[in-house]
């Protein structure tokens, strides 16, 4: 029963511990402390940390972190590769359950929203493609117009045919092949992951810094990025790929350092659009947990004190 299995697979997810926030916010720092606490396993939740030899630009938690505490999901693909937001939520899902065997806590920390939200209320796929009855369709639609095709989807699935416009037809078909293959409509399942659960029903925790304090935390990171050799690391990775995938030559950093080593940017110009790049990114990631009713936001003032916010955390949680 494929919502039976949705509602098993929900359930899974929101029982583990979740630390979120924008880039910079200190989340590998307070991950270690709440980790102890918890006595977890950390799964990253970062859709550039499953690239190997993308280590500086990503921020990947450090060596030692790693060595301490097991972290799962980094290092999975070389950069070339690409990993769609479903290999994502089936991989954390198989190590959710394999940390549990181990009877541990599992704690995941990034910040990529999508992944986040796929696991909270999880992801459509629906049935693969029924390619004979696309067939029956399209020699259905040579002997009717448009409009029947979008009639037939309104008998079935009225709430899906109001948001597809009569000439859509590969949306429509695809409607239909799913009612077809499932009984369920469409609209349906699409209802079925916007449902949110309240915060105190979930441990989905967002670190959020002041403005100004985040973007001189974002200063510093970058800086950090170029003094220990990011050009360096994307020039190796280029020398050994000849060009990246499409996802990992579009992380923040990668690609305007790709811009640099082919002539195009001068290497301080270089760093200021790394710079104003990532402050973007943060806002659109805060937007992101905004919009995630099940985020809870710990506004952080004062210096930061990593122990101290995973003591909180930790209270919060229990």
């Amino acid at each position: 029963d494929p919502e039976q299995r949705l509602a098993d697979e929900r359930k899974l997810a929101l029982g583990c511990w979740y630390l979120t926030g924008a880039t910079a916010s200190g989340k590998s720092a307070v991950s270690m402390a709440l980790a102890d606490k918890i006595d977890a396993e950390i799964i990253s939740l970062d859709s550039m940390a499953i690239y190997r030899g993308m280590d500086i630009g990503t921020a990947k938690p450090a060596a030692e972190f790693q060595a301490a505490v097991p972290h799962h999901l980094i290092d999975l693909l070389d950069p070339i590769e690409s990993f769609s937001v479903s290999q994502y939520r089936a991989a954390a899902l198989t190590n959710i359950r394999e940390i549990r065997t181990r009877s541990k806590q599992v704690l995941f920390v990034g910040g990529t929203a999508l992944y986040l939200k796929a696991l909270l209320r999880g992801l459509f796929d629906g049935p693969s493609a029924d390619w004979k009855f696309r067939e029956q369709i399209e020699m259905e639609l040579a002997a009717c117009d448009a409009l029947e095709l979008h009639r037939r989807l309104q008998s079935v699935d009225p709430v899906a045919a109001h948001k597809l416009h009569q000439n859509d037809r590969r949306r429509i078909i695809r409607a239909l092949e799913v009612y077809h293959q499932s009984g369920i409509p469409i609209s349906h399942w699409q209802m079925e992951f916007e449902k949110a659960t309240a915060p105190d029903h979930c441990r989905v925790f967002t670190l959020r810094h002041p403005r100004s304090v985040l973007h001189q935390r974002i200063e510093q990171r970058v800086q950090e990025m170029f003094d220990r050799g990011l050009i360096a690391e994307v020039a190796g990775l280029l020398s050994k790929w000849k060009e990246l995938g499409h996802t990992a030559s579009q992380a923040v950093g990668y690609r305007e350092v790709i811009a640099h080593l082919a002539g195009e940017l001068p290497r301080d110009e270089t760093v200021e659009k790394v710079l104003t790049r990532t402050r973007r990114f943060a806002r659109h990631q805060e937007t992101w947990f905004r919009g995630l009713t099940e985020c809870r936001i710990l506004d952080l003032v004062g210096p930061y004190d990593p122990e101290a916010i995973a003591e909180q955390l930790y209270e919060l949680g229990n």
